[in-house]
């Protein structure tokens, strides 16, 4: 991407927030009218249920999977110590959380009466309980539940949480809301095995074009993705202003929307556009929503560039980030690379999970290959190797402003709505609360630590431009007055108030 004015070579060109494409030349399965004001949706599935708020595609593996083979009664007896009436009654608790075969509008209704004959209900814990409820006081008895579970007792915990079951709703406030998917996930950690019990749920599935529309719903409704994506291309666009051969290696392509404006201002250059190559790395568990492999993603760009006259090749790669070798990429000499790293290195498993660490492996990795530019995009929230406790602190904090921007654009007795929350974030929640080791995939980083990381792997900070800023608060314009946007240490931050949700920054 190069100039917007052409009597001046250094600035480069952004396509701007506002403009549009002629969508037929990147047209999908749906309807896609509204796909391009800025980027095509990106979000999906990377966690152990539902979609994920991480936009890489959608990962049907559990309950979404039809690969997926649900536990036989053996297994489950050997998963549940023989206690199999025990799992039952825990998948049913569940199941009813999440409005299996209901209307999803209805509020919950579990009248389950675990530990009730078990628990003193003179005792403190119940009559503090019995304060918070009458109070309504949801937040604040989520933790008093969450440090139950935190401590191991089992019996106090289902108490207390069958106790704030009646302040939880789908169609409710935001912190209602998001207090029947917290909930969820200490159901779930109460088990003897979490992770089973995660994946034995059953939720009421989408088909491939009815998550494409919930992605499409929840990247519109909040400027979260176009943030990322606009920011990103912004860098790219910088680095590689001046050269003829740019390849962009993206671990984690999905829909391949992030291209399309990058494509279009590429079109634009004073003097012919560049050659462009993209490497698309991509798991096969993400070829749901989109319909199938990644030939559609090359296909479609491909159409794309041809249309924009942009010298075009895309080359696909079917592998798991941990499983990136130097080969895989064909970095070709005289080339400007570009690594494309947005809302993906998180599930990438570090050292407190895997000996190998190929978090820190993989930024090696990309250092070896001297790239012009990374970008790095990823949810503001420190949940990867917090106490349970102190994540679920977290997760709660940064989830309530999240369902509170949500809220200001999908009305709360909108059915897309409750499935937009239900498909594209339920399922990142219990991954937080209720999976542990390999099983919790969605391990968020603040931008310190990511830094730290960069910086032991020989990176240093890449400066966004004055245009990237530009160009983001014009998209916030379209939206919520309380959107937050700040710049600071090198790097942009959106927010809601006086939260930051995610982080944008380059390095070299």
């Amino acid at each position: 991407m190069q100039t917007s004015d052409l009597s001046d070579s250094n600035q480069t060109h952004y396509w701007r927030p506002t403009q549009r494409m002629d969508t037929n030349l990147y047209a999908g399965d749906v309807s896609q009218e509204s796909l391009f004001s800025v980027q095509t949706p990106e979000l999906a599935h990377n966690s152990s249920s539902s979609v994920s708020f991480s936009p890489d595609g959608f990962q049907p593996d559990l309950h979404h999977s039809p690969d997926y083979t649900y536990p036989s009664l053996l297994e489950t007896d050997q998963a549940f110590g023989g206690n199999v009436d025990e799992l039952h009654v825990r998948l049913s608790e569940i199941e009813a959380m999440l409005g299996t075969d209901q209307d999803y509008a209805e509020s919950f209704d579990v009248s389950s009466n675990w530990g009730r004959n078990d628990v003193n209900s003179n005792g403190e814990e119940y009559r503090v309980m019995e304060d918070i409820v009458a109070r309504g006081d949801l937040k604040q008895g989520l933790l008093v539940c969450a440090k139950a579970v935190a401590e191991n007792n089992a019996v106090k915990a289902d108490l207390l949480i069958s106790m704030l079951r009646p302040l939880v709703s789908v169609s409710g406030e935001p912190i209602q809301r998001l207090g029947a998917y917290m909930l969820e996930g200490l159901v779930a950690r109460l088990s003897s095995s979490g992770s089973f019990i995660y994946k034995a749920l059953k939720c009421k599935e989408p088909t491939g074009s009815e998550l494409f529309s919930y992605m499409l719903l929840l990247y519109e409704a909040c400027p979260y993705f176009k943030f990322g994506y606009l920011s990103a291309n912004g860098a790219i666009a910088e680095a590689t202003k001046n050269e003829d051969r740019i390849h962009i290696i993206d671990f984690q392509i999905a829909q391949g929307g992030q291209w399309v404006t990058l494509i279009q201002a590429l079109a634009a250059r004073p003097g012919g556009p560049p050659s462009l190559r993209i490497t698309a790395i991509d798991d096969a568990r993400n070829a749901f929503a989109r319909g199938g492999g990644l030939n559609i993603v090359g296909q479609r760009l491909k159409k794309l560039a041809e249309a924009f006259k942009v010298p075009f090749e895309f080359n696909g790669l079917v592998v798991s980030g941990s499983d990136i070798r130097t080969e895989h990429l064909q970095v070709q000499p005289g080339e400007a690379l570009a690594v494309n790293c947005a809302f993906v290195l998180h599930h990438m498993p570090d050292e407190s999970v895997d000996p190998q660490n190929h978090r820190d492996r993989l930024l090696r990795l990309i250092k070896s290959l001297s790239p012009k530019v990374v970008t790095l995009v990823e949810q503001e929230a420190n949940v990867n190797t917090a106490k349970f406790f102190h994540r679920f602190q977290e997760a709660l904090s940064y989830y309530s402003a999240m369902f509170d921007s949500i809220d200001a654009t999908l009305t709360r007795d909108n059915k897309d709505r409750i499935s937009v929350e239900q498909h594209c974030l339920a399922g990142e929640i219990v991954n937080i609360l209720a999976c542990e080791g390999v099983e919790r995939e969605e391990r968020h980083e603040v931008l310190a630590k990511w830094k730290s990381r960069f910086t032991m792997a020989g990176f240093s900070p890449y400066p966004l431009s004055s245009y990237v800023n530009a160009t983001i608060k014009n998209l916030l314009e379209n939206y919520c007055d309380k959107y937050r946007l700040e710049e600071r240490d090198g790097a942009l931050f959106l927010g809601w108030m006086n939260r930051d949700l995610v982080s944008s920054c380059a390095w070299r």
